[in-house]
């Protein structure tokens, strides 16, 4: 396939991107073997380095694998590919080729957030506890604007999710809130249902600091199973959450 030559400027991004799309669209299929390295750097017109760096990227994503021949086979993204990859495309303004990608991202939120709210009720320190009390009667005192509550709203799951002392899920907290992945790239008048619901923050809230495990699970689960508007993707689909 032909590739674009790329300005000298961030190069290595360059390639690294372009391949990238390649293999996540599907026109190098899982098992089949990318162009060497002197091939690759002839059709993007860089050098060498430039192509390995960006093989070496393509690797830590789980997309391709090099061999000791040098020989770079691509992966089955499904099978080898983590949230980093969906980070790098969003990053770059594109997405996963995923009908249901919004909504994905939307119920693994939900079960990351639920089960964070029930141990941090259930195992949480006064202090943090406290915290999120605070965080909630901050966020209320913000209504009704939509931007700043969302984000009151992840300070106040921050909270929640630190609180709960649980490593994992703390660092899916930061990838599901990290630039426009953030709840799979809803915006906030699209989670009106959710932000707008202060009783529902403070009951969360309230259920916590009590040290009421399943009462917060419940809450949360209803806050974040709240009906999401239907959206347009970046690439112009529609999904339904």
């Amino acid at each position: 396939m032909a590739f674009a030559p790329v300005p000298r400027s961030s190069v290595s991004d360059h390639v690294f991107g372009q391949l990238r799309d390649a293999i996540v669209s599907g026109r190098y299929q899982p098992e089949e073997t990318l162009p060497g390295e002197r091939e690759l750097a002839a059709a993007f017109e860089v050098n060498r380095h430039a192509v390995r760096e960006a093989l070496r990227r393509l690797q830590q994503l789980g997309l391709v694998r090099v061999s000791q021949g040098g020989a770079t086979r691509v992966l089955d993204w499904r099978v080898h590919a983590g949230l980093d990859l969906a980070l790098s495309l969003t990053q770059s303004g594109d997405v996963l080729p995923v009908e249901t990608l919004v909504r994905d991202m939307l119920e693994m939120r939900a079960c990351v957030g639920t089960d964070a709210a029930r141990i941090c009720a259930e195992r949480g320190d006064p202090a943090a506890t406290a915290a999120v009390v605070r965080a909630a009667e901050e966020y209320a005192a913000l209504a009704p604007d939509l931007p700043r509550m969302a984000a009151a709203n992840i300070a106040m799951w921050r909270l929640i999710v630190s609180g709960s002392g649980n490593t994992a899920y703390l660092l899916a907290f930061n990838s599901l809130v990290a630039g426009t992945l953030a709840v799979g790239d809803v915006p906030p008048d699209g989670r009106a249902a959710e932000l707008l619901d202060i009783a529902g923050h403070r009951r969360l809230a309230a259920a916590i600091a009590a040290g009421q495990g399943a009462a917060a699970a419940r809450h949360a689960r209803s806050l974040l199973t709240a009906p999401v508007t239907t959206l347009t993707t970046p690439s112009g689909r529609e999904s339904r959450a």
